[in-house]
C-alpha cells in the first residue's frame, strides 16, 4: 500500500486503497471496514499523496507530515485526534513548528491525525 494508492472520498469516513479501474471509475476499498465499492465522477475524492499543509514559507506535502509523526511516535498511533483543540494544536507545532495557525484549523489537524492513526492502525509504512 503506498500514499498514492490512498485516497479520502468526501462525504464518507475513514480513508480508501484505490483497488482497480472500472469503466466509470474506480473501485476503492474501505480501511475501516474492508468493504469495496465504486467511486464514479460524481464523488469528490481527495488523493492523499497531493495534500499540503500550509506553512509561513511554503506548503509541505502531507507525506512529510506523516513521516515526521511517524518518527515522533516510532510508527505507532499518535495522540486522540478528539483531544482538545489546544493540545492538537501544541502536539501539531511538534511536527510542523511553523504551520500557518490562520490557514490551518484545528478540524484540519484533527483530520490528519485521523489518518495517521487509521494508517499506522495498517502498518502502513511512513518511510517509504
Amino acid at each position: 500500500m503506498e500514499l498514492k494508492d490512498i485516497v479520502a472520498v468526501n462525504g464518507k469516513p475513514g480513508l480508501y486503497e484505490i483497488k482497480a479501474q472500472s469503466k466509470g471509475g474506480i473501485i476503492v476499498e474501505s480501511l475501516l471496514d474492508g468493504k469495496k465499492f465504486p467511486v464514479t465522477v460524481t464523488h469528490n475524492l481527495s488523493a492523499l499523496n497531493e495534500i499540503a499543509i500550509y506553512t509561513y514559507e511554503e506548503e509541505v506535502p502531507l507525506r512529510i507530515i506523516f513521516k515526521t509523526i511517524g518518527e515522533k511516535e516510532g510508527g505507532k498511533e499518535a495522540i486522540n485526534p478528539k483531544e482538545s483543540g489546544k493540545v492538537l494544536t501544541s502536539y501539531f507545532r511538534e511536527i510542523l513548528p511553523n504551520f500557518d495557525e490562520e490557514r490551518v484549523y484545528t478540524s484540519n489537524i484533527k483530520k490528519v491525525l485521523q489518518w495517521y492513526n487509521l494508517l499506522a492502525s495498517k502498518n502502513f509504512d511512513f518511510t517509504a
